[in-house]
Parts: C-alpha cells; structure tokens; sequence
C-alpha cells in the first residue's frame, strides 16, 4: 500500500521507478526526490470512456498522473482522508471524493440507476451529486475524502445496512443498494434532506460513512 496516513487530513505515498499514481488536481501538498505531475485528460486507466463518463456526470477536472522517485504528501481542503485497501474487488465512490489512488487500478463510471432502479435519480436530484460514480477495480489503495470523519460499517448476507444517501462516501464488495422513502411521499414535499431517503445496501462488503452530510 502506497499511502501512509500523517494525520486525519493528510496522507503520503511512495512513489517508485515504473509505477505511477493519480490523483485530483490540486492535492499535492508537497513532495521530496525527484516527481513529475503531469494532467491527465484521459482519466486514469478508463481510458475515453472513463473521461466521457466524467464530462457526463460534469467532473471533467483532469487526474494529474504521478511518476518519479521519491515522497508525495497529500491533502485537500483540510477534508478528512479515509486510505482504503482493494485486493481484487471493485470500489464505488464519487468522483469527486477521489483523493489519490494506485496506478495499477481499473477506473470506470457506472451509471447508479442501474444498480438500483431510480436510485440514481432520486439520489441526484436530493444530495446534489451525480448520476454517475467512479469504479475502481483490482489490487492496490486509494484515498478517499469525506466530511467530519469516516466509519467503515461491514456488510453480511442477512444483515443489511440502512443509510442516509448524503453520508454515503463508498462502498465495496458483492453489494446491492436500493433506495427506499423512510417518509410517505406527502410527507416529503419541500424537504431537501436525505433524511427523507435510505439507501438500503446489501449482501456481503462494506460501506463508508461520513459524519456530515456536507457536500465536497
């Protein structure tokens, strides 16, 4: 794993000869040896397709590929930064919240819908946050960002796990999500919480909360 946790709001990954990093514009803190940043329009690993689904989803902000010999410290906006492992699996998170992440990951874009019915929809129009989500998929870290902290809640069959779509920052693992109204439809009208939602997920993984409900 690339990324060693400094504090709560700032990480530092290793880089080496041959292997690169990407991560959002503006993240670097500071760096020691000899590194390289340079835009990447092509979005990671996704290649196009990765990028079209980010021009899509209004996140057209370029990755900034890392590469060199040497230490990079990582932060942005004094958010709070959760390191979370993959060893083969696929993460789902918003682009927005990617901090860093391994070279060696597979992006994409998934549109939510399709893993929930309307879920995407109702989850765009109530959190502000797009149709679309991140994937990143195979063995490697990434740096996630969140509000006020982040709680990794497991996920078991049989036991699902209920949450408010505004506090959801990931999720990983063999996982299904609904949306459900934790309020009568009437009862909703002029509400702008996700209060009046929750994201049912299920199966076996787990999901990453956050402590506020803030927007990055």
């Amino acid at each position: 794993m690339p990324f060693r946790e400094i504090n709560s709001k700032m990480v530092e990954a290793t880089v080496i000869p041959g292997q690169r990093l990407f991560s959002q514009r503006g993240a670097m803190l500071a760096y020691r040896g000899d590194v390289t940043f340079t835009p990447n329009i092509a979005g990671g690993q996704g290649g196009l397709m990765s990028m079209i689904g980010r021009r899509v989803a209004g996140e057209a902000t370029p990755l900034m590929t890392v590469e060199g010999n040497g230490t990079v410290m990582f932060g942005h906006g004094g958010h709070h930064i959760q390191v979370i492992g993959l060893t083969g699996d696929t993460l789902y998170v918003e682009a927005d919240r990617l901090l860093a992440f391994d070279g060696t990951l597979e992006q994409g874009t998934m549109f939510l819908g399709s893993q929930g019915g309307v879920m995407g929809m109702v989850r765009g129009q109530v959190t502000g946050q797009g149709l679309f989500t991140t994937t990143l998929r195979g063995h490697g870290a990434v740096a996630v960002m969140a509000h006020g902290g982040v709680i990794e809640l497991p996920i078991a069959p049989g036991r699902p796990v209920h949450v408010d779509p505004q506090a959801y920052v990931a999720h990983h693992g063999d996982v299904r999500n609904k949306l459900s109204t934790a309020l009568g439809w009437r009862d909703m009208v002029g509400r702008g919480s996700g209060e009046a939602f929750q994201l049912e997920l299920s199966g076996s993984g787990a999901v990453y909360v956050q402590a506020s409900e803030e927007e990055l």
